[in-house]
Order: structure tokens, then sequence, then C-alpha cells
């Protein structure tokens, strides 16, 4: 089933669901849930960027923010990123919905409480000359989960 080509069925999903020992009906709903997520979703980002690859997030977390800034749709925050999605890039999706809650005046989902912060730091830019800087500059809600960004993370040319 995981080789790259197969075109798996559903009923291979129940038979898998039922060797485990999991409820069939759940292979259901879950299928069900995930084709009701908005397009632009932290969920679907976070699903791309898990398909995608952990470098990927750039692209997807930003096509949710423009989504999100948009919109202001609170579905596309209701679900948490994938649970597979790299930690990385889990604890910046969280920090992300924070700062734009916090911008837009909304509570932040539940969800992004369950998420805490990385054991070492993680200095967004890669650069080692803009450390200083996103020491200094970094919003706390990403410093509390130790990524640092610069004061312009969010903003867009």
């Amino acid at each position: 089933m995981e080789r790259p080509g197969r075109d798996v069925r559903l009923s291979s999903l129940y038979k898998v669901a039922a060797a485990l020992g999991l409820p069939t009906r759940g292979v259901e709903l879950v299928i069900d849930h995930f084709l009701q997520q908005p397009v632009d979703s932290v969920a679907v980002a976070s699903l791309r960027m898990l398909c995608d690859g952990p470098d990927s997030w750039k692209t997807h977390l930003f096509n949710f923010v423009d989504a999100f800034r948009a919109d202001r749709d609170p579905g596309l925050i209701a679900s948490a990123p994938f649970e597979g999605a790299d930690e990385r890039v889990r604890c910046l999706i969280a920090s992300t919905v924070e700062a734009l809650c916090v911008e837009c005046g909304i509570a932040a989902p539940g969800w992004c409480a369950g998420i805490g912060g990385l054991p070492d730091p993680w200095f967004v830019a890669g650069r080692e000359s803009l450390k200083a800087s996103a020491l200094v500059e970094s919003p706390a809600v990403f410093r509390k989960r130790n990524i640092f960004v610069l004061a312009n993370f969010l903003s867009r040319v």
C-alpha cells in the first residue's frame, strides 16, 4: 500500500482499520472530516507541508496567512495541524495562528495551547547575521515556543 504509484482502494483501508482493531466507520469519518476542511486551512496547509517536506513550509504557510487575512474565516484555523507534521512546523503554525488572532482581535483556537515549545531555539531566517535581530524583534507568541523571527515575518512585500 505504501509503494509509490499504488492506488489504494477504500476497501483496503477498511481491512487495515479492522486488522488494527479500529472501527471501520472511522475511515469514513476521517475522510469526511478531511474533505470538509477549507482548501487554505491550517490542517490542509500542514498536510501539504507533510507531503512536500518540511522545507516547503514557506509556500504553504503564507498561502494560509494570505487566505486568513483576506477572509478572517474562523474555519481556516478551527482544526489543528496534522500530528505527523514536522515539530518545528507545527510550532511555527501555532505561533502564526496566535499572531494572526492577536492582529484580528479574536481568540486563538484551543489547539494552539496544546502545542508546546521546541527543545532548541529555531532561528527561522537561518542567517547567523540576523540572529541578534530575531532575538530582539521576535513577538512573544513565537518566543514562547523557542522560535525566533524578524518583526516583519508575517509582512508581505
